[in-house]
């Protein structure tokens, strides 16, 4: 009964987060195209509104981590699925810029959902189990990336806007952006009627909590662990380079090829599917094979390949065989694109797992969380900074500056990685003993 009841939590959780993620799948897509809409939407201000969400997720991660500490992780999670919809509904309405950033802040504020989920499920699983069920939860945020984006483009064809738009009432605004924003906000209103009639709390009053810190501050501390340092700066590299890139893309297809909001979210589809087969196929294989420091090494020169072949992809196109004879649709452009496109997630997935690999191992075994909460500070940091900065490149130096410097951007990486790969790393701690299982409290 124990397991049952164990089961059915992490099975609730998980579509918890797949309803979240997919809300804010299906918002990406159009933000670009929403952004512009408004007098002064620049690709700059494209970047800043990227980053406020960061911004505001690096600075309340901690505190709704704490706050889920103190009166559990239910509470928290139906608070963020609430700020995510109200969040989402503002994004809809708005009318000025200003109010996209309102929406954009309250979101990544709220966003600490999924850290409070993978909590959830460490409270609730023994260790020798625990990996095993916190790759389901980032399963359920790979499904959102995949289906969340192909129902922002559906939702975005005009036919889809006209036919909703004549079955509700006048009152309500019906565009090509906003219903996709009210789409996200009723994904995360599932969530909410989910996690309120189904979800079982996994903690007691009286638990023990650990003490959290700033994401400042343990950033800070991170820095002055040897081998950390490393890992820590590749992490910052790749998240700032690879956070400009995704901003960037939807603004380039749309300058260079002309693709609307709709062809745009089909190919975040294209890109958020290959990354779900790279992880949950390709990488196990290659891992079994080869050590973290080779396959980051070959994940580093593939991604900064794709990245840097952004910009001459329709020139790619170009000396491609046509396939149009096979696949009408598949013009050279598209097929140039799709080509580099592939690079991405390819590489972006090998190198994403291999450096949190290389961080589990040069962390010692009581630094282990702490180690992978100042990761995923340094990232979110990065994509505080990185959009902005691409935003401002592809504004003022040109729609192909800020791929290139992505791409010069991983160089530095593949340094570290190598001047990792010749360190020694710490032995391996001791196999903790299976802990008691318990029960969802």
């Amino acid at each position: 009964m124990q397991d049952t009841a164990r089961r059915r939590g992490l099975a609730i959780v998980f579509a918890v987060v797949f309803l979240d993620l997919l809300g804010f799948g299906i918002i990406i897509p159009i933000l670009p195209y929403y952004t512009r809409s408004f007098p002064g939407g620049t690709e700059f201000v494209i970047g800043l509104l990227a980053a406020s969400y960061s911004a505001m997720q690096f600075a309340f991660a901690p505190f709704l981590g704490s706050l889920s500490d103190r009166v559990g992780r239910r509470p928290v999670l139906i608070l963020s699925l609430c700020g995510s919809v109200i969040a989402w509904t503002v994004f809809g309405l708005a009318e000025a810029l200003w109010l996209l950033f309102v929406s954009r802040m309250l979101a990544g504020a709220m966003g600490g959902n999924l850290s409070t989920a993978q909590a959830y499920v460490a409270d609730v699983t023994p260790p020798e189990r625990r990996a095993a069920a916190l790759g389901y939860i980032g399963a359920a945020f790979g499904l959102g990336f995949i289906f969340g984006p192909g129902i922002g483009a559906v939702l975005s064809f005009d036919a889809t806007v006209a036919a909703v738009d004549a079955a509700v009432p006048a009152a309500v605004p019906i565009t090509r952006f906003s219903l996709p924003s009210f789409a996200a906000a009723v994904a995360s209103l599932g969530g909410v009627v989910v996690a309120v009639l189904f979800l079982p709390e996994s903690r007691s009053a009286g638990d023990e909590t650990t003490e959290r810190t700033s994401s400042v501050a343990q950033l800070r501390r991170a820095l002055a662990t040897a081998g950390l340092r490393e890992l820590l700066t590749a992490f910052f590299l790749v998240s700032f380079a690879f956070s400009g890139v995704q901003i960037m893309f939807i603004p380039y297809v749309a300058d260079i090829y002309g693709y609307t909001a709709a062809q745009s979210a089909l190919l975040l589809t294209y890109i958020g599917a290959l990354a779900v087969l790279t992880q949950g196929v390709l990488v196990g294989p290659l891992t079994a094979r080869y050590s973290p420091t080779t396959l980051s090494l070959a994940g580093t020169g593939v991604l900064a390949l794709g990245v840097g072949a952004l910009p001459f992809s329709k020139g790619l196109g170009a000396v491609l065989p046509s396939l149009t004879g096979v696949v009408p649709f598949l013009t050279p452009d598209l097929l140039g694109l799709l080509v580099v496109l592939t690079l991405l997630p390819l590489g972006n997935g090998i190198l994403s797992v291999t450096l949190t690999a290389l961080v589990s191992q040069r962390a010692s075994a009581d630094l282990q969380g702490s180690a992978f909460g100042v990761t995923q500070g340094a990232g979110s940091l990065a994509r505080t900074v990185g959009p902005p900065v691409m935003g401002g490149l592809y504004a003022v130096v040109g729609y192909w500056s800020p791929f290139v410097v992505g791409s010069l951007l991983l160089v530095p990486v593949a340094a570290l990685v190598i001047r990792l790969r010749s360190q020694s790393a710490p032995p391996e701690p001791p196999e903790p003993r299976p802990a008691d299982p318990g029960h969802i409290r």
